[in-house]
């Protein structure tokens, strides 16, 4: 299963807008473009008119060719937020993607009481790889929004991580709370998070999914390894859903997927009345590609 199928799945649906805050960014309109030549949705370019422009003509691109794209002036880069926010706010478009502006901004303007897109639930990240000699994709969930989440907020971390995996075709995936050991030990919290979550799942407190934690990451991901360990379970060596114990674990798993295993990535912030594409500076073009990509399939479902 490639992340490129995702790029075929959002196309399938009715065409989405998406607006995109401070687009004066080339690598943002590098995956804006391919979007656009891929038919994968329509733009709303906000920020700096002239850079934007700039950017257009550097890429020789005519965004004038039929091709749906508007161009929105901002003033600075806390209008642009704000007019994105606004656009899903009045119905103008469906995904917010953060362009050349840092994060907090961005997230000031989706945490607005009045306009912004707060649902009462927690917004998480929720990564989808495609690691090279890997059988299927491997989600990853919290690497870059809840720094020391407790057991409450892991709860609605995996809800979130579950509908993107629908979103994507994967039904009652199979999800590993993370620790550094298999077994329950009560100097580590993580460990009690892990079984608390896998009981709540055999209890139907928290349903759509497979929960079996704690679990080491070998022992998630390799069958083999679990087997040596004597672990019987559903979900060891067949985890769809990897949830990390804190923000570390998940930024290091992330950047060590990407960095030393040439893995690809896509990735989205659910929980939202809207998904949002919230990639580093550092992502690749194509990688806010698959983002863009993600984003409009977890608008589908």
């Amino acid at each position: 299963m490639l992340l490129e199928s995702l790029i075929d799945k959002a196309t399938q649906s009715n065409r989405k807008t998406v607006a995109v805050a401070a687009a004066e960014d080339e690598e943002v309109m590098e995956a804006v473009l391919d979007a656009l030549e891929r038919d994968l949705a329509d733009f709303l370019l906000i920020g700096d008119e002239e850079k934007i422009n700039t950017i257009l003509n550097l890429k020789k691109y005519d965004w004038k060719n039929g091709k749906q794209v508007r161009i929105v002036q901002a003033g600075s880069q806390a209008d642009a937020a704000e007019l994105a926010v606004k656009a899903i706010f009045n119905k103008e478009a469906e995904v917010v993607m953060k362009g050349n502006l840092p994060t907090n901004i961005i997230l000031k303007a989706v945490l607005n009481k009045e306009y912004g897109l707060r649902t009462g639930n927690v917004l998480s990240h929720t990564a989808v790889f495609e690691v090279p000699g890997y059988d299927r994709f491997i989600l990853v969930t919290d690497a870059a929004m809840n720094i020391a989440p407790d057991l409450e907020q892991k709860v609605q971390i995996i809800k979130n991580a579950v509908s993107i995996a629908n979103s994507i075709g994967i039904q009652n995936p199979k999800v590993a709370p993370i620790a550094a050991v298999e077994v329950v030990n009560p100097a580590m919290q993580a460990t009690l998070d892990a079984a608390a979550l896998t009981m709540m799942n055999k209890r139907g407190q928290l349903s759509g999914c497979i929960i079996d934690g704690p679990l080491a990451l070998d022992n998630a991901v390799s069958s083999l390894a679990a087997e040596h360990k004597g672990i019987q379970s559903d979900v060891a060596g067949q985890a769809d859903i990897l949830l990390v114990p804190a923000i570390e674990t998940g930024n290091v798993l992330y950047k060590s997927l990407i960095y030393f295993a040439g893995a690809k990535v896509g990735a989205v912030i659910a929980g939202a009345k809207a998904p949002i594409v919230l990639t580093s500076r550092a992502d690749s073009a194509e990688s806010k590609l698959y983002s863009l990509a993600l984003a409009l399939c977890s608008v589908q479902k």
